[in-house]
């Protein structure tokens, strides 16, 4: 009888268990987002490249400094082979320092050289490798290559490396 009692147990748990089975799926482990415009990501980081731009020949340090991000990771490069010059700094307190310093040497605004809307963009999740060309009425034409960050949801440049290739004859 003890046997009967603890098999009857033992089916009522097997069957009882069997209506419990979860018909739900089980979420994924990992959430993908949605693909990101690419027309409206380029939109973007257009408007942050030629904002930054702007500010930067109209000698507007406040407003030029909104375009970058601010760490201890950014790079600004320039090499420019018109003149055998070229300059770096690494990190966020040198690049400023040095935009500061520069905006003191020549405060008068520079003609704004053409503003892009034609650039190579690599999205990579909230960050772009940029490239694209420039002409500068100054300098001549440019390549630009940039590392953009998205931060709040504003593009921001976290690398530059500028070559001026000079006034084409």
């Amino acid at each position: 009888m003890k046997n009967a009692a603890l098999l009857l147990i033992l089916i009522s748990v097997l069957t009882g268990g069997a209506g419990c089975i979860n018909d739900q799926k089980e979420a994924p482990h990992d959430i993908i987002s949605p693909a990101p415009d690419l027309r409206q990501e380029k939109d973007a980081i257009i408007q942050t490249l030629n904002n930054e731009t702007r500010a930067a020949f109209q000698r507007d340090y406040q407003a030029w400094q909104e375009y970058w991000v601010h760490s201890p990771a950014v790079s600004k490069t320039y090499i420019n082979f018109a003149d055998n010059s070229h300059s770096e700094s690494i990190g966020w307190q040198e690049i400023s320092r040095f935009v500061k310093e520069f905006i003191e040497a020549h405060p008068e605004p520079e003609p704004l050289p053409s503003l892009v809307d034609d650039i190579d963009v690599r999205l990579y999740d909230d960050g772009a490798w940029v490239s694209y060309q420039q002409q500068d009425s100054i300098r001549g034409r440019k390549r630009e290559t940039r590392l953009m960050e998205k931060v709040d949801g504003q593009w921001k440049i976290a690398g530059m490396h500028t070559t001026i290739y000079g006034i084409d004859e």
